[in-house]
């Protein structure tokens, strides 16, 4: 099983675009996906055409139930057209108060998501996460194999990369597998302006080693979204098929894990400064 958090600590930078664009790409390959949604707001699950689920991710993480997940998960409402329809752990309405008690509880809350995906048999997890670095995050990254650190173009955005990095980098020191790997950086809605060529210029200097293929600022993937359609079923709509190429070249890289870098390479960048 392959295992990815999506992650950065801001909101706004397309976190679960890139989730959900991840998503459509696995299920065009015929991978058996399962996404959790440990976004409180919900718009992965949203994305995945489900919008009141009676169930989710909130049940495995307020008991420890090891292997639970499967029972707690369902398939998503895309068409089937897609190719294999991924299956989701849903966000529903009172994952937002599940932080706060799971705070109560010293030891493990940590590990309830972890407990939960032992012997789940989903060759991918993309855990889409909320943006904090609260006890959310925090079970996914106690969960994941790697991490793929979403960002965008501007100067506030590109600022959490390294308090983020930071994060993933403690979690390895309490792990005895020294997981999660960082797979890399996506840059997210990268656009044609100064602006952005600058901060990309900016991020690629300080974090080289990590840089992966952007994913360029397209409103076919605002589209998608809003139909809760996979964005490789948006047909012939203008920017589709660029945007469904960039999500197919990052999974492929994700899968094999050509842009794994290794704890010397970490070491290294985490010292970069923008």
């Amino acid at each position: 099983m392959t295992s990815i958090a999506i992650v950065n600590q801001k909101g706004g930078v397309g976190k679960t675009s890139v989730t959900l664009g991840l998503a459509s790409s696995a299920a065009r390959k015929g991978l058996k996906t399962l996404i959790v949604d440990l976004d409180p707001q919900g718009n992965a699950t949203t994305g995945l055409g489900v919008f009141e689920p009676s169930r989710g991710v909130v049940n495995i993480l307020e008991e420890e139930i090891v292997g639970g997940i499967s029972e707690f998960s369902e398939i998503a409402n895309w068409p089937s057209s897609c190719g294999q329809v991924p299956f989701l752990a849903a966000s529903t309405p009172d994952l937002s108060v599940c932080e706060p008690r799971l705070a109560t509880d010293p030891l493990g809350a940590q590990n309830r998501l972890s407990l939960s995906l032992e012997g789940a048999n989903w060759p991918l997890v993309i855990v889409d996460c909320p943006p904090s670095l609260g006890l959310l995050t925090v079970n996914a990254l106690f969960a994941v194999d790697s991490t793929l650190v979403v960002t965008e173009p501007g100067a506030w955005s590109v600022d959490g990369v390294a308090r983020m990095i930071q994060t993933i980098e403690k979690i390895q020191t309490r792990r005895i597998d020294a997981k999660p790997k960082i797979a890399g950086i996506a840059v997210n809605r990268l656009g044609r302006t100064r602006d952005d060529s600058y901060w990309n210029e900016k991020l690629e200097e300080a974090y080289s080693a990590y840089q992966l293929p952007k994913i360029h600022l397209r409103t076919a993937l605002a589209e998608a979204s809003a139909q809760s359609l996979p964005i490789h079923g948006l047909g012939n709509r203008p920017g589709a098929a660029e945007a469904a190429a960039e999500f197919d070249q990052l999974l492929t890289l994700l899968l094999e894990g050509e842009y794994s870098v290794s704890n010397s390479e970490e070491e290294e960048r985490s010292d970069g400064n923008l």
